[in-house]
């Protein structure tokens, strides 16, 4: 099983970027898929989660900017994160859990003020 992460980048503060995280090699649905960072210096965290039947959860500090969204059948999820803001500055990984937790690479996303 490989999850491949995309769409990170440089974008100016208050613009948008649109993460991607595609899974191979699976035969299952992922119970839920995640997204994390890791900024510099700091531990990974929690940014969005999205379940299976379609609940979703988000970090205090990305509600009503980030958006998760998954297209279940193909084990792909999504993050629509806008009004970004230089403390979102990080590397950005994606997560499946199916019986264990499967990584993606991370993808950087840089914000400049």
């Amino acid at each position: 099983v490989q999850l491949q992460a995309s769409g990170g980048g440089l974008v100016q503060a208050g613009g948008s970027l649109r993460l991607s995280c595609v899974a191979s090699g699976t035969i299952f649905s992922f119970n839920a898929m995640s997204w994390y960072r890791q900024a510099p210096g700091k531990q990974r965290e929690l940014v969005a989660t999205v379940a299976l039947g379609g609940s979703t959860n988000y970090a205090d500090s990305v509600k009503g900017r980030f958006t998760i969204s998954r297209d279940g059948a193909k084990n792909t999820v999504y993050l629509q994160m806008n009004s970004l803001k230089p403390e979102d500055i990080a590397v950005y990984y994606c997560r499946g859990s199916y019986q264990r937790d499967y990584w993606g690479q991370g993808t950087l996303v840089t914000v400049s003020s």
